[in-house]
């Protein structure tokens, strides 16, 4: 993975004060003050920060094409390398479970996840970083499961509580129960008695999680998911739990912007026009300054046209931060996010036309190029 100099001409650049027509040049993987290298003319074109995408499961399809067909992960991670970089993600939090839901989101996959994923990202211009989703009734995992976030230095742990309380706790059988059962490899009846066995220890969950903050140790970013009142805010903030992953109510949003705790939305919220689950609207947070990054949630292309749809309102600049030098601060990533001399050369170029994703380099190097601007690069 070389890095390239290169200079770019007669594109507009989005550089932190707006977008402005002027030379941009790379050289040693960052963005360079002085012209180096070949003269690119990108005239009709866009050169944008690259995205750095907080939070992103949609890998999954690329892991195992079909549910339990999961054969190759090295060649299931150079395919979602290459959806990542045709959507001009360069930074791409990769949030893979730790559940009880069993297959792909079991204890023993996000071993093996890990184990291939440390194996896969240096071969790769672009940065990818491993989230664990861990599910907070499961004790008896606590111990095994700090031991492998220290193992793989995984560095951003979100706490999750998907079991269906509510039906357990009226002895109902839950929703979606027999699909779960299959994904998971058990029968329902061993599903169901699982999901009640974790539901019957909810009142050790409150007492056992200090514990397991404390061993997962200071340099470990944590966050919750799907917090729907303000206590659950402030409880998980109180904890060191900073990070708000997808509040489902404004009331939930306010309570961590007035903690100071960063809330990420997803962005097919915003591109979808609203939540699928009828939450709050990413927009409306938005407009209210109450978001501080977009993520892809299960969708690549979404940060991208989350981020254009929402220029036409608050501006290309504002709307642009959301998916890159925002993401970027909040993982005290200060080498990126902005086109700027001295930062990593992370940078999407856009046909000013189409809005489509023509090129994309992550410290320099070239990860996705496609159409008519190959021909600039490698034409006679």
């Amino acid at each position: 993975m070389s890095a390239l100099a290169l200079s770019f001409v007669n594109a507009e650049v989005l550089w932190p004060e707006g977008l402005v027509q002027e030379p941009l040049f790379i050289a040693e993987g960052l963005i360079a003050e002085a012209s180096s290298g070949r003269q690119i003319d990108l005239t009709g074109y866009q050169i944008l920060p690259g995205i750095v995408d907080l939070h992103g499961d949609g890998f999954e399809r690329h892991l195992a094409p079909r549910r339990g067909a999961v054969k190759d992960l090295q060649s299931g991670f150079y395919a979602l390398h290459s959806e990542l970089a045709s959507n001009g993600i360069t930074t791409a939090v990769l949030a893979q479970f730790y559940s009880w839901e069993g297959g792909m989101r079991s204890p023993e996959f996000a071993r093996t996840f890990l184990e291939h994923l440390e194996q896969f990202a240096p071969k790769v211009p672009s940065t990818l970083l491993p989230q664990l989703r861990f599910e907070t009734h499961m004790l008896d995992h606590y111990t095994e499961f700090a031991a492998l976030c220290a193992r793989y230095a995984v560095p951003y742990v979100v706490f999750n509580d998907h079991l269906p309380h509510q039906a357990l706790a009226q002895g109902k059988r839950p929703a979606r129960l027999t699909g779960q059962a299959l994904k998971s490899g058990r029968s329902p009846e061993a599903h169901l008695d699982l999901l009640k066995e974790l539901h019957e220890k909810s009142d050790q969950v409150a007492a056992a999680l200090p514990d397991l903050i404390t061993a997962l140790g200071a340099g470990v970013f944590l966050g919750s998911h799907d917090d729907a009142r303000v206590q659950d805010r402030q409880g998980w903030a109180a904890k060191g739990a900073d990070l708000c992953e997808f509040p489902e109510t404004k009331e939930a949003a306010e309570a961590a912007a007035a903690l100071g705790n960063p809330v990420i939305m997803g962005a097919p919220n915003v591109v979808r026009g609203g939540s699928h689950k009828k939450n709050i609207s990413a927009l409306e947070l938005i407009q209210q300054r109450l978001c501080s990054a977009l993520a892809s949630d299960y969708h690549y292309p979404s940060p991208r046209l989350a981020a254009l749809a929402l220029a036409k309102e608050i501006g290309l600049p504002a709307a642009w931060h959301l998916v890159s030098a925002g993401p970027a601060a909040i993982l005290g990533l200060k080498d990126r996010g902005h086109i700027k001399a001295g930062y990593r050369a992370d940078l999407l170029i856009l046909d000013a036309k189409s809005q489509q994703v023509a090129a994309c380099f992550a410290g320099g190097a070239l990860s996705y190029m496609s159409g008519d601007l190959a021909q600039r690069f490698f034409g006679s």
